[in-house]
């Protein structure tokens, strides 16, 4: 017999998934074809209940835009091109730049719709929410703040997202009811100052912690405890930490410092904290599920039966003896391994004195011929030995406190700050086995943070982005010149798009 809390988690499921099927039509509607309004989005506009799926809709697309076709990994990790792809050859395209390569998944990665959706699912919330609030006395002055606030950070965070990924892309602000026509790019640094102060707008209305007596949110969030929220939604360090990227992919490192500062100063107040080396890749620490370490993340929650079987980087990078797969679709040659991880004593990776593998916790099957990247490896419930199976749980996490600590080094560096920048670094170092930063045995302190970042974020979808920034800074990499001098860092837009809108034009590089 199915008990009442089971019951009850079903409807709520049953409600978000019916929310995301109509906002995923709105948003084809919106963009490229004429449609009308459902009569089920037309009459749940009148509770809290409605307010509450609608938040969660609006989540739920957002995690679905980074996880359809394994979009955040294919974006910020493999077109770095450090990883190896033995049998794929659109992954091998991704590698190579070769972006307007006549591949399904490369024309899925070019189409910017499934952000639209959220961009969409956000606009109808921010339209329709004062209806709830005349509508039903439950729905607080509070809760409906702390609702808007979320929402316009995740409508921000979906822009800045794709700005990173088109440079300039039509900048929508209302759902149109309808009515919407063609527009075309917006300059992406008016977007970008656009994305930050909805971001800084989000981030006063934001709590540290939900349901935790915060003065921002008060009493139980939608009558459930902090544990139900911890890692689920964004939160004012979540803001601030995206603010933090926000500035850095636009080069104001004074304001990288300063929204960097407001993290690490105040991350005990949210519930967060430094995590071990062993919390990081164990089966159901970091990753696994949800929790507060997260500073903004997107789970797949084992216990609210949210696993799947893609979307996950487990999906590209696991293969035998994790899983029972001949062959992983993504590799890290052995090469570069000893390359990256060529420090004695670092807890995530390194050799021993006769040149074994004395510490593997990122990787697996070293001395095989392809190494299996088991950083994260969140099978099942997160504790599973058996092979066999690959449904996959684990969390996708666009930031933590190790990154920002490590943004926040590098910020201090590029100001000139080196004695601030280098105790930030080995707040990071120290953590993870190693030897504190000397310039005698580590180099240059810019190129010494964005290794360890290298180190400590691979497999999270930094490294593409980070790597941009390091070539912008460092500026002696002519490949790397000409990519962001021609605008060769950015996607092409879908054939799809811009056959559906005359009003686009494809970015130059791509033309």
């Amino acid at each position: 017999m199915i008990n009442s809390k089971y019951r009850s988690m079903m409807k709520r499921n049953i409600v978000l998934g019916l929310l995301v099927i109509f906002s995923f039509f709105s948003c084809e509607k919106m963009l490229d074809i004429d449609s009308t309004r459902t009569v089920s989005e037309e009459n749940m506009w009148s509770k809290l209940e409605d307010t509450r799926a609608a938040l969660m809709g609006v989540y739920g697309l957002t995690q679905a835009a980074m996880a359809d076709h394994n979009a955040h990994w294919l974006y910020g990790d493999v077109r770095a091109g450090e990883f190896a792809s033995p049998n794929r050859q659109d992954l091998k395209a991704i590698i190579e730049n070769d972006l307007n390569g006549s591949y399904p998944s490369l024309e899925a990665l070019s189409n910017w719709r499934r952000w639209y959706a959220v961009v969409n699912a956000a606009n109808i919330f921010l339209e329709r929410v004062n209806e709830v609030k005349s509508a039903d006395e439950r729905y607080t002055d509070n809760n409906m703040i702390v609702d808007i606030a979320q929402v316009r950070f995740l409508r921000a965070f979906a822009y800045f997202y794709m700005v990173r990924i088109w440079g300039d892309v039509p900048l929508i602000v209302s759902s149109f009811d309808g009515e919407f026509v063609n527009q075309p790019r917006e300059d992406k640094n008016k977007i970008l100052a656009w994305v930050e102060q909805e971001m800084m707008i989000a981030a006063e209305s934001l709590p540290y912690r939900y349901s935790d007596n915060d003065e921002q949110q008060q009493g139980d969030y939608y009558n459930e405890g902090t544990g139900r929220w911890d890692g689920a939604l964004v939160r004012k360090l979540s803001a601030y930490a995206v603010l933090a990227h926000v500035a850095a992919w636009q080069g104001s490192y004074p304001d990288v410092a300063t929204y960097t500062k407001f993290v690490t100063d105040n991350y005990e107040r949210g519930g967060n904290g430094y995590i071990s080396t062993a919390n990081l890749t164990d089966a159901n620490g970091f990753f696994f599920n949800k929790n507060t370490n997260q500073l903004l993340g997107f789970n797949f929650d084992w216990g609210h039966v949210a696993a799947s079987f893609t979307g996950h980087l487990e999906e590209l990078t696991l293969a035998e003896p994790v899983i029972n797969k001949s062959l992983p679709d993504l590799y890290l040659p052995k090469d570069s391994i000893l390359r990256i991880f060529h420090e004695t004593g670092d807890e995530r990776f390194s050799l021993d004195t006769l040149g074994n593998p004395g510490e593997e916790r990122y990787f697996a099957n070293f001395n095989g011929k392809y190494p299996v990247f088991s950083k994260i490896k969140c099978i099942m419930g997160g504790s599973t030995s058996d092979p066999s199976f690959r449904i996959f749980s684990s969390a996708i996490v666009f930031t933590r406190l190790e990154d920002i600590t490590l943004l926040r080094a590098e910020a201090l560096a590029v100001l000139g700050e080196k004695n601030s920048a280098i105790q930030f670094l080995n707040e990071i170092r120290l953590r993870r086995g190693l030897e504190e930063y000397t310039e005698e045995a580590n180099g240059n302190l810019i190129d010494a943070i964005f290794h360890e970042r290298q180190r400590e974020l691979m497999g999270e979808g930094h490294r593409w982005y980070d790597l941009i920034r390091y070539n912008k800074i460092r500026a002696n990499n002519e490949k790397y010149n000409s990519l962001i001098a021609e605008g060769g860092i950015y996607w092409p837009i879908s054939r799809a798009i811009l056959a559906q809108n005359n009003q686009l034009v494809q970015n130059s590089y791509w033309k």
